[in-house]
């Protein structure tokens, strides 16, 4: 007897299910803004045509004289034409004696007229005041304006003998040493005696002695 062969049921095992696989969705990428650099505005120098400028011819240099008196109100100041020295010209000529004679001359006569000018205004406000401050004030103001006249009359006092020294011939040298006092120094000072080393000299002496 035939033996029958059962097929044996081949039960098909059920294929596990295949998990979704779900791809991550990549994270977007972040949008990277580059600012656009803006542009630098190049100004562009405008070249300034230079202006030539005729040189104006120099006028003769004008030099002030003051008075030395101190307080004095800057009375007695005065203006002049700095002498120019011709090339080859001899220390003390004619010329440059002529030129100082004529600076100390105005300048005496200046400083003789504010002496006139201040007693012909003292007298005129002259007034007895009441109030012994206002009488105060004014005797303190006549007295300083006194003093001032006093020294400016021991200055024209020391033109006149420098006048002098230009008649003799001894105008423009140091009295200390005997060198030169020098154009600019004198058209300074026109009364200078001493030259610059020597005046300085003699003003370390004073102090020594007043210290």
């Amino acid at each position: 007897m035939a033996v029958k062969k059962v097929a044996k049921k081949v039960v098909a095992k059920k294929k596990a299910p295949v998990k979704k696989v779900v791809a991550k969705k990549k994270p977007a990428a972040k949008k990277v803004v580059v600012k656009k650099a803006a542009p630098k505005k190049v100004a562009a120098k405008k070249v300034m045509a230079k202006k030539v400028i005729a040189k104006k011819p120099i006028p003769a240099k004008i030099v002030s004289l003051k008075s030395k008196v101190a307080g004095s109100s800057q009375k007695g100041l005065k203006q002049f034409r700095a002498y120019e020295a011709k090339k080859g010209e001899s220390y003390m000529s004619k010329s440059q004696l002529s030129h100082f004679r004529n600076i100390l001359n105005e300048w005496k006569t200046e400083l003789s007229q504010d002496i006139d000018r201040t007693v012909h205004t003292m007298q005129d406000e002259l007034t007895s005041y009441a109030d012994p401050n206002d009488r105060a004030s004014q005797e303190s103001d006549m007295a300083l304006e006194l003093k001032n006249r006093d020294r400016e009359r021991k200055l024209i006092k020391k033109i006149d003998e420098t006048l002098r020294n230009i008649e003799s011939q001894d105008y423009g040298y140091c009295t200390g040493c005997g060198e030169e006092i020098g154009l600019k120094r004198l058209e300074a000072r026109p009364t200078a005696t001493l030259c610059i080393d020597c005046k300085t000299l003699d003003e370390i002496r004073e102090k020594q002695m007043a210290g």
